[in-house]
């Protein structure tokens, strides 16, 4: 009866210590590998791009408060001095953010963008459509309505949104989320690539040419990534905003705990 009750034991412990590791394991670590750039803005790393790959961001009127980057009209930031791997054609482009004024338009709330040319794919608001988001690129070449997509209705709500590109036949196959609903599926092209040393992260435009910036959005930006990769809707959906799973600038793994509430 005793080693009855012993083996009993032994198995609930495991069975609870599984219950505790594995959604963290299989929502957080999943393409840990392809995850290129990676801001928090939390204290001690406000402007580092935790995985190492991007230079210090520059406030261009922004700021960063309370482990938030605050963008609005000629309020942005940009990093630049990229020196990972060549970015696409494959990516997904994340962020969490909080919604301050929902009738600001032809803005992103995270573009990848060219810096000697127009070229440039980006999470936009309200561009085609106010109050609604898409998948911006140059000359919409990129672009398609986001036929499911909703308007948005209320600000100071955390709000995830995603954008994967998959290279199809050397088109771009698109998936849009918001809060890991689908809101964009289609294929439209060319996809394209960006070349280490030609290519910098935008927060606040949708595009950075010749000097000018181009769209605004006012929001606080929780959490920003780009992973090197098509994350599924699943691997979508199991992240979370602050949350970092990879080995960063050699350091051991760092986890900066839930989601903030809204401040």
């Amino acid at each position: 009866m005793k080693r009855l009750l012993h083996t009993f034991v032994w198995v609930s412990s495991v069975l609870l210590l599984l219950s505790f590791s594995l959604p963290t394991a299989f929502g957080q670590g999943d393409k840990e590998e392809d995850l290129i750039g990676h801001w928090t803005f939390e204290k001690g790393d406000e402007l580092k791009d935790l995985t190492g790959h991007f230079g210090d961001i520059e406030l261009k009127g922004a700021e960063v408060k309370d482990g938030q980057l605050h963008i609005g009209k000629n309020k942005w930031a940009l990093t630049t001095g990229y020196k990972g791997p060549e970015i696409g054609p494959n990516k997904t482009l994340i962020t969490w953010i909080y919604l301050d004024d929902l009738n600001v338009t032809h803005g992103a709330t995270l573009a990848v963008n060219q810096s000697s040319s127009d070229k440039f794919d980006a999470i936009v608001y309200a561009e085609k459509h106010a109050k609604h988001w898409m998948a911006g690129s140059s000359h919409f070449r990129r672009t398609q309505d986001a036929a499911h997509g909703s308007a948005e209705k209320e600000t100071g709500k955390l709000i995830q949104l995603a954008v994967s590109y998959e290279d199809d036949g050397g088109n771009a196959k698109i998936m849009i989320y918001r809060n890991g609903e689908v809101i964009g599926d289609y294929t439209k092209g060319p996809i394209k690539t960006w070349a280490a040393g030609d290519v910098e992260a935008l927060f606040g435009p949708r595009a950075l040419i010749g000097g000018t910036a181009y769209g605004w959005v006012v929001a606080r930006v929780e959490d920003a990534r780009i992973y090197n990769t098509v994350l599924s809707e699943e691997e979508v959906n199991n992240l979370e905003a602050d949350t970092l799973d990879v080995e960063a600038r050699g350091k051991l793994t760092t986890t900066w705990g839930a989601v903030k509430n809204n401040k």
